[in-house]
């Protein structure tokens, strides 16, 4: 077991040694491939090569590490620049980042011409229209889908107004039924009243017109009458009642009390 961790660990304690045999080493696992082993042997000689950082760079290319390459490729000052900056341009391509990766591409023809690299830089500009014709489309899809959203909101409070409005009106509705009842029932007690009133009034003409109509005899007998029945509700019966002849209906001339 400690032969085996010895054996693993071996190629990083003497990386400061004998770096050429880690380079080595580093060469021959990204010839085959394995280009995370050969970030990591790279990585393990801690020194600031130009050359070292850009062998770095492609494998870190390689194994997908864009970023890790770009900050690698910044660091091999004095390797070829114009193939540092293809690679470079390349990383950017990989990355989507097709402004960035043109930008590089041109100064590459800045300083040469390459086959290659003009290829690659038609191949950047016309993924950067595709990207922005992608980005556009996207744009008008989600304006799309927020005017759907806007409309259906729209519609939705336009429904909320229309039931709230209905609500309202069914509630004036009923409430003017119910002003109605209470007004036709104020009415009819009015009218009952009024009616009341009216046979009161009717009745006291009535009265009023037959004490007009009647003779001092019968006002006199009307009044005696009324004083009897005062007596009566006291209790006490008079001594003597008057009487009235048959013929002429005249007043005993006696005081009948």
């Amino acid at each position: 077991m400690k032969t085996s961790l010895y054996l693993l660990l071996t190629p990083f304690l003497y990386a400061d040694m004998f770096p050429f045999q880690t380079i080595e080493k580093a060469n021959q696992a990204y010839e085959k491939g394995e280009f995370h082993k050969s970030v990591r042997l790279f990585k393990s000689l801690k020194n600031d090569d130009p050359v070292v950082a850009y062998d770095q760079a492609n494998a870190q290319y390689k194994a997908g590490m864009y970023d890790e390459a770009l900050k690698s490729y910044a660091k091999a000052k004095g390797v070829d620049e114009a193939t540092l900056k293809h690679n470079i341009g390349n990383t950017y391509f990989k990355k989507n980042d097709f402004d960035k990766a043109i930008v590089s591409y041109e100064n590459v023809l800045k300083i040469r011409e390459d086959e290659d690299t003009r290829y690659n830089l038609e191949l950047a500009k016309k993924q950067l229209e595709e990207q922005k014709k992608q980005e556009k489309k996207n744009e008008d899809k989600n304006k799309d889908e927020k005017k759907k959203e806007k409309n259906s909101k729209d519609q939705d409070k336009k429904d909320k107004q229309k039931e709230d409005e209905k609500k309202k009106e069914e509630e004036q509705k009923q409430q003017k039924q119910q002003d109605q009842q209470q007004k036709d029932e104020q009415q009819k007690s009015q009218d009952q009243q009024n009616m009341k009133d009216q046979k009161d009034k009717d009745a006291q003409k009535k009265k009023e017109k037959a004490e007009k109509n009647m003779t001092e005899e019968e006002k006199l007998r009307k009044k005696e009458l009324s004083h009897l029945m005062k007596q009566l509700s006291r209790e006490k019966m008079p001594t003597m009642m008057y009487q009235a002849t048959e013929e002429k209906g005249e007043r005993h001339d006696k005081n009948p009390w």
